[in-house]
Formats: C-alpha cells, sequence, structure tokens
C-alpha cells in the first residue's frame, strides 16, 4: 500500500512539474493605458514603447480596447503610428467592429466592460532590433458630421501586446 502510495505522489508531483514547464507565455509585450472619465481626447495618442531583441520570429500584434455602456457606436476608426529604431515610420487606419446588429457588444467579459482584443498585425517579423515607439489615437466621426468627436466616451483603456507564434 505503501509502495502504490508514493508511486501515486511521484506521478502527481511529475504531472505537476510537466505542466509548469509546458505552459510557455505567448506574450512578449502587453501594457494597458487608462482613458479618462472625460472621454478620449481627439487628438490624445496613446503611447507604447517596446524593445524588440528577436528579428528572426514571426509575431502576432495586438490593440488591446476595453470600453463600457457609455460606448455609442457600432465601429471604432484608429490612426496608429509605428515607429522603427532606424527612423521607418508605418501609418494605417484602421476600423473595426465593436457591436453587432443588435448593438451588443462584441468584447469578452460579463460585465458592462469589454475586453477587444483586435488585430494590428498578423505574423510580423520586426526587421531590425532596439526600441519601437507604438501611438494609436482614435478617428471617431458622426454621421454626415466634418469634426472629430472631441471626447469618445466609454472607452476606459488602450493596449498593446505582442505575442509569438506557436
Amino acid at each position: 500500500m505503501a509502495t502504490i502510495l508514493k508511486r501515486n505522489r511521484l506521478s502527481f508531483f511529475l504531472g505537476f512539474l510537466f505542466l509548469i514547464f509546458s505552459c510557455d507565455d505567448k506574450t512578449d509585450f502587453n501594457q494597458y493605458k487608462s482613458i479618462g472619465t472625460e472621454g478620449w481626447k481627439t487628438n490624445e495618442k496613446v503611447y507604447f514603447e517596446f524593445n524588440v531583441i528577436d528579428t528572426l520570429s514571426q509575431k502576432n500584434l495586438f490593440i488591446n480596447i476595453r470600453n463600457n455602456n457609455s460606448y455609442e457606436f457600432s465601429n471604432l476608426y484608429l490612426i496608429t503610428e509605428l515607429n522603427f529604431p532606424n527612423g521607418t515610420v508605418i501609418i494605417d487606419t484602421l476600423q473595426y467592429e465593436m457591436a453587432n446588429e443588435t448593438g451588443e457588444f462584441l468584447g469578452s467579459g460579463y460585465t458592462e466592460i469589454k475586453d477587444n482584443k483586435l488585430f494590428y498585425k498578423e505574423e510580423k517579423t520586426f526587421p531590425v532590433t532596439g526600441q519601437y515607439m507604438f501611438t494609436v489615437r482614435h478617428a471617431m466621426r458622426k454621421n454626415g458630421e466634418v469634426n472629430p468627436i472631441g471626447h469618445l466616451k466609454g472607452i476606459q483603456d488602450v493596449g498593446f501586446s505582442i505575442e509569438k507564434l506557436d
């Protein structure tokens, strides 16, 4: 009986160690910045700085948005800049769906706060090592209006993350 218990403990311990060491964190970078309660101002850029060492592996880059029920729109327009250490700058205008046809938000979460993990770049390889800067700002306007929304309500946090591919 004692031998069986020792064997079971050893099996459990080895299984536990296997689980711990086999769980590889795929995240290279993950950071959020809080947006003030007055809303995301039109010209307010959210900045993220990160260091790249690996120029061989492909990565997925995500923009992470936390919104609440005060967000009035079914989509979100963003303007992004990715600044490379060598001076190269990539500027993108992006559009994301935030709600379905019935107005229900698409993000995950059981409360009024929804987390949205939005693809920015897929299978990206960084060409040079060094310090990069990613900036994002909103470009929302109401239908038929030329001027942007001064304070975009309902966006609580803006994040940026980089994940290794499997």
